[in-house]
């Protein structure tokens, strides 16, 4: 299946390279007119039709539009992620200063990163909408279910990328298939909920293809849409037809994988846990169309040699920590840090503690000394860091592949280019967020009963890293949330513990209305530690969304369009 998606994704990108040359060809480009509208009616069939919404998917991933493929990740993790409490920018002091800028909420509107992902989600946003407006063309011939299925996709399309850029920078405009002025004024929530109601109301539950998006998928996503708008009730609607009534003639659309691991390895991609996520290239094409974006950060040494960024924080491993009976320390798990070996070479000898209680997905997703790196052996520790007087022992791992996966689910060349799929939502992160949506509205109980579904997955010895030298003790919700405020305590917890580094943490804060007493809390105590955190301070009201780019501020303004910066920028 993932073959025939790739064969797709080469004659999209076919058509949209010949159309694109056709545009620069053109007497002038400066005549008022839809924006990504080509002109060319070479592609006015139902074959170039397919081809422009597989260019559409493509952007998904942000590689190959503008600049490096780090810095338009679809899981952020160059800005968002380590702007947050779970990592560390890692490598050293002098590497990728811009991200640095991100780490201490010091960024500035000419910083990179905000550039080239604003251009990579608003490329998103134009392909999307050629695909709507050659779809409503009547050259094409399509029947009604085809015209649905497509139009169907490409506003489900769009609405995901605006949905990024609104995550980001908030103030951001709404570029519709007949826009021809733009400001960023409004507030477009209310488009980014019709584009994704659309794609919910008019696709099929299934596709024949995998990575094409569908009803559940759609669902999925309005209700997450929902959720950032904190229209509860709207939210809990969804989720109930999606866990309860969410059934195709297969049976039901989506369920947790026996054991948390199999999510990040790429021998279970396409699995019943995935929601939405960006299926890359298969044996034989991951040079073409592998994931990149997480190329950078990888281990320092070892097989992967690059280039120890994205490292974990000494925070998140101490979230880890569990009480004796097996629930996390919501209120004292950074008082003191769980041992690292921080200051030793990995030839100096180093026992890990196997007598605190953790949790388990500790060491899915982060890799810290003596403890096994799926199946390349023990973490050796310093060896392959770059730096761990700069940002601390620990190395990513879920995104990380596997010994057994090299040279034929990596790249031949650069084997941190990987064909392993990247999950923007998955079902864990959708049964959280229904349960987010029952406490609101007071269902407390049956906000445990979903939290517990997630941690009774997580308490399955087959979750668990086998001969670790580590003492995992989890458990279940055994007694109801003593009141709402418990409750919500206990589900944001558990969007850390269960998604760490897939590109929600920094999101979830804002929209929980508590980045900024979160974020100064965790700076207090990594002053201490990390050197050039010392400066850094979160301002309320600034840092929960980032400068928009002057030069994108500047080229609107030279075309007649009008973008105010974001506050305190």
């Amino acid at each position: 299946m993932k073959r025939n998606k790739f064969q797709l994704l080469v004659l999209g990108l076919t058509l949209i390279a010949g159309t694109l040359i056709l545009q620069a060809c053109k007497k002038t480009f400066l005549d008022a007119q839809p924006y990504g509208q080509y002109s060319t009616e070479l592609i006015k069939n139902k074959k170039g039709l397919e081809g422009l919404l597989v260019g559409a998917y493509g952007v998904l991933d942000g590689q190959g539009v503008s600049g490096d493929s780090w810095e338009t990740s679809a899981l952020n993790w160059a800005t968002a992620g380590v702007a947050a409490d779970d990592d560390y920018k890692g490598t050293d002091a002098n590497d990728q200063p811009q991200m640095t800028e991100v780490e201490q909420y010091k960024s500035q509107p000419t910083n990179r990163y905000f550039y080239n992902k604003w251009l990579a989600v608003y490329e998103g946003v134009s392909r999307s909408n050629d695909v709507i407006r050659l779809a409503n063309d009547p050259a094409i011939t399509l029947t009604d279910d085809e015209k649905k299925n497509i139009m169907g996709q490409a506003r489900f399309l769009r609405g995901h990328f605006h949905f990024e850029a609104k995550k980001l920078w908030n103030n951001v405009p709404y570029i519709s298939d007949s826009t021809t002025k733009y400001s960023n004024t409004a507030d477009i929530w209310p488009n980014i909920e019709e584009d994704l109601k659309f794609a919910y109301d008019n696709l099929p539950e299934t596709q024949d293809l995998a990575g094409k998006v569908n009803k559940w998928a759609a669902a999925c996503y309005l209700a997450k849409a929902y959720m950032y708008q904190h229209k509860y009730m709207e939210a809990k609607a969804l989720y109930d037809i999606i866990t309860v009534s969410g059934q195709t003639s297969q049976g039901k659309k989506y369920a947790l994988q026996d054991a948390f691991w199999k999510n990040f390895d790429a021998s279970f991609d396409n699995n019943s846990e995935e929601a939405f996520g960006i299926a890359t290239a298969a044996s034989g094409n991951v040079d073409a169309s592998g994931e990149a974006s997480l190329g950078l950060a990888f281990p320092y040494g070892g097989d992967f040699g690059c280039c120890g960024f994205f490292q974990p924080s000494q925070n998140l491993v101490n979230a880890y920590k569990t009480s004796a009976d097996g629930l996390p320390l919501f209120n004292t798990f950074n008082d003191a840090d769980l041992k690292n070996d921080a200051g030793l070479k990995s030839e100096d000898p180093f026992q890990n503690d196997v007598v605190t209680p953790l949790d388990p997905r500790l060491d899915w997703s982060v890799g810290r000394r003596g403890v096994p790196f799926w199946d390349w052996g023990p973490h050796p520790g310093y060896s392959w860091i770059r730096d761990q007087n700069y940002a601390g022992p620990f190395s990513p791992k879920k995104h990380i592949y596997s010994k057994k996966d090299v040279g034929t689910l990596t790249s031949s060349g650069w084997h941190n280019i990987t064909a392993k799929d990247v999950y923007l939502i998955r079902y864990a992160d959708v049964l959280l967020m229904a349960a987010e949506a029952e406490i609101e509205v007071g269902s407390l109980e049956k906000a445990r009963e979903y939290i517990n579904i997630v941690r009774a997955r997580a308490k399955n010895p087959a979750s668990w890293v086998p001969n670790a030298p580590a003492n995992y003790v989890i458990n279940i919700y055994t007694t109801p949330f003593a009141d709402q405020t418990a409750a919500r305590t206990a589900v944001r917890f558990e969007r850390r513990l269960e998604l760490a580094h897939e590109g929600h943490r920094f999101f979830d804060l804002v929209r929980w209305g508590i980045a900024a007493e979160t974020l100064n809390t965790y700076l207090a105590k990594e002053k201490t530690k990390r050197i050039y955190k010392q400066t850094a301070v979160f301002t309320k009201g600034k840092n929960e969304y980032f400068p928009i780019p002057a030069a994108i501020i500047d080229v609107a303004a030279k075309y007649g369009n009008t973008l105010k910066q974001n506050p305190g920028y």
